[in-house]
């Protein structure tokens, strides 16, 4: 097994798959919860959270975090990332929710997810990739 390429990294994270956030608290282990996400390859990477939410509280700008995808099903493979939340930007309903929902749950799935959530004030956490750690279980060293 041998470390996936930047190209190959990228592109595996921009895959649909659930991560895993992993967040520093004080006087406690990391939380880490599963989140929906969204990468473009050579970007930046957000997720959404209320601010109230435990999360959200953890959450700030400079904040460091780590955030791991995997592949479940052999050849195993994963992608974790390390860096700072750069941003806490607005969430916009039609602009992130839904196009959000849609990435996981399909058109129709995601429309109708959206539609039986009742509006609530969500924030967009944005993190800049920084430490990649890779593993491609589909090739031998």
């Amino acid at each position: 097994m041998i470390p996936m390429t930047k190209s190959e990294r990228e592109a595996f994270l921009a895959g649909v798959r659930v991560a895993i956030v992993g967040i520093s608290q004080e006087g406690r282990g990391p939380l880490t919860v599963p989140v929906w996400y969204w990468y473009e390859p050579g970007g930046d990477l957000w997720f959404e959270t209320q601010p109230d939410s435990r999360k959200g509280k953890l959450l700030h700008v400079g904040k460091r975090i780590s955030l791991c995808v995997q592949n479940e099903n052999p050849p195993y493979a994963y992608v974790s990332v390390e860096g700072p939340i750069v941003e806490i930007a607005d969430d916009d309903r039609d602009l992130h929710e839904l196009p959000m929902a849609i990435r996981y749950l399909g058109e129709q799935g995601g429309r109708d997810y959206i539609a039986g959530q009742s509006p609530g004030e969500w924030k967009r956490y944005i993190m800049r990739p920084e430490r990649w750690l890779t593993l491609d279980g589909s090739r031998e060293t």
